[in-house]
């Protein structure tokens, strides 16, 4: 079952430092793209490895992909041996990047994100701009595809900025 509020929700709780991006972002932003999986970037550091191996393992995340009954510790150094992680959880798909194609990480994201209300919490979303960055450096079919309706968005956003 895909329930972005709770994965949104246990980040946010376990004090994780997060920007949402991908996909989800751009349902923030307007898309009405379907996705079946949340994106973030998080910060690198020992604290917030700590923080996001928490969450993770309250979402009881495994390897997305990985063969049935692989050992996978799910723990900061872990975390912090790696870069990219796709994990099916308890809410669903969750991708985890540290350092997404196209940027130069949690703090490249952070400086431009809006922070938005979700039932009552607030969830850093990257700029569409930046948004659009990333797709454009991931250059996968599916980004490809999405970039023409961001880029609609972006324009939309822009047009009503200028006519207040």
């Amino acid at each position: 079952m895909f329930d972005p509020v709770r994965t949104l929700r246990v980040l946010v709780d376990e004090g994780v430092r997060f920007v949402v991006i991908g996909g989800f972002a751009g349902r923030f932003w307007g898309s009405n793209s379907i996705t079946n999986d949340v994106d973030i970037c998080y910060a690198r550091d020992r604290k917030n490895l700590e923080a996001l191996a928490s969450a993770l393992r309250k979402l009881e995340a495994r390897l997305r992909g990985a063969p049935a009954g692989i050992l996978f510790l799910l723990d900061a150094r872990t975390l912090e041996a790696g870069d990219h992680f796709t994990f099916e959880t308890n809410a669903g798909n969750l991708d985890c990047l540290g350092n997404p194609a196209g940027s130069r990480g949690y703090l490249d994201l952070i400086q431009g994100a809006t922070d938005m209300d979700v039932e009552g919490m607030r969830i850093p979303v990257a700029a569409l701009e930046d948004v659009i960055r990333l797709k454009k450096a991931a250059g996968r079919p599916k980004d490809r595809a999405e970039l023409e309706i961001l880029g609609a968005l972006l324009e939309e956003i822009e047009r009503n900025r200028k006519k207040r």
